[in-house]
C-alpha cells in the first residue's frame, strides 16, 4: 500500500511513518523541508501532487489551516484521505465536508481504540445518570495548541446527545460562581510531555463516577491512524469516523 504521510516530522507524524513502514507500506513523508526519516523520503508539499497520482491514502496530522489547502488536493486526485488535525473552526469542517463529495474523508479527534470505547462508557454513565453534575478535565504537552482538545470538544458532544440537550461549557471557574444545572465544567492542562489524559467525573446523590483513558505513548494514536488508511483505501466518496473502521 502506498501512502503519503503529511506532517511526517511532527510528533505524531513520525510515529505514523515508523508504524506504516514498520507493516511493510510504501510511505512517503510531507513536512516543511526535505529530509529522509529511517529510510523514508520526507518531501515539501510542493511534491504532493505527484506523489497523489499512485497513492493509496494519505494520512494528516498538521495544523487547520495547512490541512484546509491540502484538503483541496487531495479531492482533486480522489485518494482516500485520513485526518487528525484537530482545533478546526467551521469552516475548516465544511472544506473537508465539501472534500468528502470527491472522496472517502475519515476525519477524527482521537485514533486511539481506547478513547472510541471511552465515548461509548460516556454515553451510557451520563444517560444513566441524568441529575448528575458533570465535569471534564484534559491534560496534554505543554506544545500542544488547541484548548480544549479535540478529543475533549468530541466527549462534550457525546454529553450533551446523552442529555438531548446542549449545556453550557464553563471553561474553568474564577471568583464568585455558582454551578448551574445545565452547565458542564472544562478544565485544560498543558505541562510537560504528557501524551494525552481525558477524565469525566459524574458526582451526585453522595457518590462520585470518574470515567479516565491516558495515553502511555503516541503509538496508540499512529497504529490507529495506519489502520483507519487500511480500512478507508477502497472506500467510495463520502463521510467517515475512526469507530466506522473499529
Amino acid at each position: 500500500m502506498k501512502l503519503v504521510v503529511i506532517g511526517a516530522t511532527g510528533r505524531t507524524g513520525s510515529e505514523i511513518v515508523a508504524e506504516a513502514s514498520g507493516r511493510g507500506h510504501d510511505v512517503d513523508g510531507i513536512a516543511r523541508s526535505e529530509d529522509t526519516i529511517e529510510d523514508v523520503r520526507v518531501h515539501t508539499s510542493d511534491a504532493l501532487p505527484d506523489l497523489l497520482e499512485d497513492a493509496d491514502a494519505v494520512i494528516d496530522f498538521t495544523v487547520p489551516s495547512a490541512t484546509r489547502e491540502y484538503a483541496e488536493l487531495v479531492a482533486e486526485a480522489g485518494v482516500p484521505y485520513v485526518v487528525g488535525t484537530t482545533g478546526f473552526n467551521e469552516q475548516g469542517i465544511d472544506a473537508l465536508r465539501e472534500a468528502s463529495e470527491s472522496t472517502a474523508v475519515l476525519k477524527a479527534s482521537n485514533f486511539a481504540k481506547g478513547v472510541q470505547a471511552l465515548m461509548r462508557v460516556v454515553e451510557a454513565g451520563v444517560e444513566a445518570l441524568p441529575e448528575y453534575d458533570i465535569e471534564l478535565t484534559e491534560t496534554h504537552h505543554n506544545g500542544k495548541r488547541d484548548a480544549p482538545s479535540g478529543t475533549a470538544n468530541t466527549v462534550l458532544d457525546v454529553i450533551d446527545q446523552a442529555r438531548d440537550e446542549e449545556l453550557d461549557r464553563t471553561h474553568g471557574r474564577e471568583g464568585e460562581h455558582l454551578r448551574e444545572e445545565s452547565e458542564v465544567g472544562v478544565h485544560v492542562r498543558r505541562a510537560g510531555n504528557v501524551r494525552g489524559e481525558h477524565e469525566v467525573m459524574l458526582a451526585g446523590n453522595d457518590e462520585v463516577l470518574t470515567l479516565t483513558h491516558r495515553a502511555e505513548s503516541r503509538r496508540v494514536f499512529a497504529a490507529g491512524a495506519v489502520d483507519a488508511a487500511e480500512w478507508l483505501a477502497d472506500k467510495e466518496p463520502g463521510w467517515y469516523d475512526f469507530a466506522d473502521a473499529l
